[in-house]
């Protein structure tokens, strides 16, 4: 699965990872995290991310 870098801050989004914080399970690929999903460290919206 791809990563994904925030265009803000730098945060990078690891499906392998996921974001157990905001409920996502590890294994949770980029394209399905819900639209409402922001970073974790800047709170843009996933529109702002871009693939690593």
């Amino acid at each position: 699965m791809k990563k994904y870098v925030c265009k803000t801050c730098g945060y990078v989004y690891d499906p392998e990872i996921g974001d157990p914080e905001a409920g996502i399970a590890p294994g949770t690929a980029f394209e399905d995290l819900p639209e409402t999903w922001q970073c974790p460290l800047c709170a843009v919206p996933k529109s702002e991310f871009a693939e690593e």
